[in-house]
């Protein structure tokens, strides 16, 4: 993997990694938003914009790419690379949280 592109995304914003896990089957762009919306439970709302924007960045870097789907609607799936990256990224992540809940001595079940 590019050592570019693991600088350049890790760490994820939030959006982008719940864009990457989104895209873990093929979604278009509304569906993305509403997957977001639900597996946050609202917490985080995406707009078309931060969606466009974002989706441009990601399909550029070779982390998503278009697909067709049935609906006849663009959609968008992620790569090996981004893949990777959401891997990485989910790791890291899992660290944080462990070093976290050691520190201010918090187990899983004060979530």
């Amino acid at each position: 993997m590019e050592e570019g592109l693991q600088k350049k995304y890790i760490p994820m914003t939030e959006t982008t990694y719940y864009t990457l896990l989104s895209v873990t089957v093929p979604r278009h762009g509304y569906a993305i938003m509403q997957y977001v919306n639900e597996l946050t439970k609202g917490r985080i709302v995406l707009g078309t914009g931060t969606l466009y924007t974002m989706v441009g960045r990601l399909a550029a870097d070779n982390m998503i790419v278009t697909v067709p789907n049935e609906e006849g609607k663009k959609a968008y799936q992620i790569t090996e690379t981004g893949r990777k990256l959401l891997e990485l990224e989910t790791v890291r992540l899992g660290k944080q949280l462990k070093d976290g809940r050691q520190i201010l001595n918090m187990g899983a079940e004060d979530e």
